[in-house]
């Protein structure tokens, strides 16, 4: 089947379509039908079947003779150690930890904060809630301790299962201090905690409400599946909100389950026993959905990396992982490979390895520039996928179908709507533009299986945030075009769009030009307050290593790179070198921040900032440029 007929048929019937796509997981009571539409514009789908997810990621593979395969490689550079879990192993681990949960009162419904570093018990601890049907949300760990207790507060948890440290190169993150701090901050107060101990750091329980991982579980009956209904959430996931108030992304059992099990295959172009490996961490959606959930629903071997993509030794620590683990199907953050780029932009370290069992490359998460996919495809010879989601919608909204028919890839684009999305680009006032127009890009309702039905304890918020702008569409707070063949281009979010003496113009075209220099290893551009033009771009560059050239020449070139290719509409004059940009722990670029510095505005510190000090750095290079302007 051509992938257009099968979109389309997603689209003009989308009962028939997901019932079909159902019948890959187990029922415990299959549903009447997919969607239900009574409550629009909030819908929700497979709502009066019954399913368990851990039975799907897990059980149901053992009970299929599969229990000997590997589940879960644990491989951790800072650790220098590894190790492998099968699906028998991980099924009687999973289920020894929830009998142990189940005895102390966790049941259906409650909710338990996961607060855990890249290790296997992450993933344990997340299958031992959803046996339960208990709600996990898991908050990154190292997370300041207000930020946990925000969260603390919102998801009410009766329980918190974290680790006693995380470990970074050079660097040990006490976790237990950061948990006493957010717990003793919070009105909410846990039932009870488990501290998974980690040998780098013992931890010091706290008596009466403390509970070893290892002793509590010592002697409890393993549990069963406890089956849920459809739309039963399976977990709660926090985005960082405009208000500083963070929103808790709900997941919806059944559609989640339907959904990932449907892209492992037609998407990722994985099949059971293939090793699968998303670089993320599972504080991000990437780790629920790419590293714990899909992989182990479709029967594939997952990898959990503790390290980075450079420094855990070099720049070549991601094709050893590939070439030794043998990697089917590798999925990154183009902010990862930029890092690579720069520290071996001649890819020396990529012939140091057969990377001959690596089929696809899958960039997520940042906007991904043609110029750092051109370098990853010819350097590791093989197609570079983009493709774009949210950790709303929980799987790609825009992508490359290949497991059904690998499409012609357009640099710049994730390529196509995958099922259940029908995107549309809109005018501010909610019209459809014509192709290769910029607007803001927003999904017709109902959205597909698997996406946000509401937020948490905030359907008010819901309706605000997303439903309200463009009534009958999801607002997707991207920004972009699509082209006649229907590929879509994201741009900016709809914030980084800037309007310079009237004209709308995407900061995600400059610095796809920028990066286009040679020796620009990573860019942004942001809009800075103007008087004249209402904003102007400004540039910060970050060059490749073993750049000797004069940075004045750099800069010089990159405007009139700007100039020659957008024109002088785009009044781009301000550039600057620095050697980092501030960022998230997921690679995304605080633009917002930035913008604030420069306009001279008070900003809160983000709550995912990977490094607080480099807001120092950026704050003196603007001053050399005069900002903020008195």
């Amino acid at each position: 089947m051509r992938y257009a007929d099968l979109h389309q048929r997603s689209i003009s019937d989308p009962n028939g379509f997901w019932m079909e796509q159902a019948q890959a997981i187990d029922w415990v009571r299959p549903p009447s039908k997919a969607l239900f539409d009574d409550d629009a514009p909030l819908y929700h789908w497979f709502r009066d079947g019954l399913v368990n997810t851990c039975w799907n990621a897990l059980d149901r593979h053992v009970e299929a003779g599969r229990g000997d395969q590997v589940a879960v490689i644990h491989d951790s550079p800072v650790t220098h150690s590894k190790r492998e879990l099968t699906y028998s192993e991980m099924r009687d681990r999973v289920a020894s930890l929830a009998g142990a949960l189940r005895a102390k009162g966790v049941q259906k419904g409650d909710r338990v904060i996961i607060y855990m570093p890249m290790i296997p018990e992450a993933l344990e601890a997340m299958l031992a809630c959803a046996r339960l049907g208990a709600i996990h949300s898991v908050v990154f760990g190292g997370f300041a301790a207000n930020e946990l207790a925000v969260r603390i507060n919102d998801a009410q948890p009766k329980c918190i299962i974290a680790a006693s440290c995380g470990l970074e190169p050079g660097r040990v993150i006490h976790y237990k201090p950061l948990l006493d701090g957010a717990i003793e901050q919070a009105s909410h107060k846990p039932d009870f905690c488990v501290i998974f101990q980690r040998e780098q750091e013992v931890a010091k329980l706290t008596d009466d409400r403390d509970f070893d991982w290892h002793a509590f579980q010592y002697g409890i009956p393993a549990a069963e599946c406890v089956p849920v209904e459809g739309d039963h959430p399976a977990y709660v996931l926090y985005t960082s909100g405009t208000t500083g108030q963070p929103k808790g992304v709900v997941r919806p059992t059944a559609g989640h389950l339907v959904a990932l099990q449907w892209t492992m295959k037609n998407i990722y172009d994985v099949d059971p026993g293939d090793v699968f490996w998303a670089a993320s961490d599972v504080g991000w959606v990437v780790g629920h959905s790419y590293i714990c959930y899909a992989p182990l629903i479709a029967g594939n071997t997952t990898i959990v990396f503790e390290g980075k993509p450079v420094g855990t030794p070099d720049a070549g620590t991601f094709w050893r992982v590939i070439s030794e683990h043998k990697v089917k199907s590798f999925f990154t953050a183009p902010t990862a490979f930029r890092a690579v780029k720069r520290e071996d932009p001649k890819g020396k370290f990529v012939g140091k390895y057969d990377l001959s069992c690596l089929k696809t490359v899958y960039l997520a998460g940042e906007r991904a520039d043609p110029d750092t996919i051109e370098w990853a495809q010819d350097q590791l010879k093989v197609p570079v996928i983009d493709h774009w989601w949210q950790t709303e919608s929980g799987w790609p909204i825009a992508a490359n179908p290949m497991g059904v028919e690998p499409l012609p890839v357009k640099l710049g684009s994730p390529a196509v709507a995958m099922p259940g999305y029908d995107i549309h680009v809109l005018d501010e006032a909610g019209n459809p533009v014509g192709a290769d127009t910029l607007g803001a890009i927003a999904i017709k309702l109902p959205l597909p299986p698997g996406t946000l039905p509401t937020l948490w304890n905030a359907q008010d918020r819901f309706r605000k945030s997303y439903l309200d702008q463009f009534p009958g569409y999801y607002a997707t707070g991207d920004a972009g075009y699509m082209d006649a063949d229907g590929y879509v281009y994201i741009m900016a979010r709809t914030d980084d769009v800037i309007n310079v003496a009237g004209h709308r113009l995407s900061t995600g075209g400059m610095e796809e030009v920028l990066a286009s220099h040679p020796d620009v290893a990573e860019c942004a551009v942001i809009g800075v307050a103007d008087a004249l033009k209402g904003q102007l771009p400004l540039g910060f560059l970050c060059l490749n290593s073993g750049t000797t050239r004069d940075n004045a020449e750099i800069v010089t070139e990159c405007i009139r790179l700007v100039r020659d290719r957008i024109g002088p509409v785009a009044a781009f004059k301000l550039a600057v070198v620095v050697d980092r940009l501030p960022k998230t722990r997921s690679g995304k670029i605080l633009r917002g921040t930035m913008v604030s510095i420069a306009d001279g505005k008070d900003y809160k510190m983000p709550a995912t900032i990977d490094d607080p000090a480099i807001l120092t750095e950026i704050s003196h290079a603007l001053a050399g440029l005069g900002f903020p302007k008195a």
